[in-house]
């Protein structure tokens, strides 16, 4: 490796023989620095998947919950995702 290095010029040696130099620990900080940084970022984005997840299969059962109703009077309102009363419009819970 040395031979290729002339006088002058920056070597740069990766980790070999089980040597570390100080380029390869500073990159490796780098990039645990930067999956740290964007992991809050990940979370949140997983949270809101999984809350919208929630939403909406909680408006699935609802909505079987108000079809299976023995309320006649009840029916489902697919715009606002609640169960109300024909003759009043009021929300229903079935």
């Amino acid at each position: 490796m040395a031979a290729t290095c002339s006088s002058g010029s920056t070597c740069v040696f990766g980790s070999e023989g089980g040597q570390e130099n100080s380029m390869t620990k500073e990159a490796a900080r780098e990039n645990k620095e930067q999956w740290d940084d964007t992991r809050n970022l990940r979370q949140k984005v997983n949270r809101r998947a999984e809350k919208q997840f929630d939403k909406i299969d909680n408006a699935i059962d609802s909505e079987e919950s108000c079809d299976k109703s023995l309320n006649l009077n009840a029916y489902w309102e697919p715009n606002t995702r609640r169960c109300l009363d024909r003759s009043t419009g009021r929300p229903l819970n079935p």
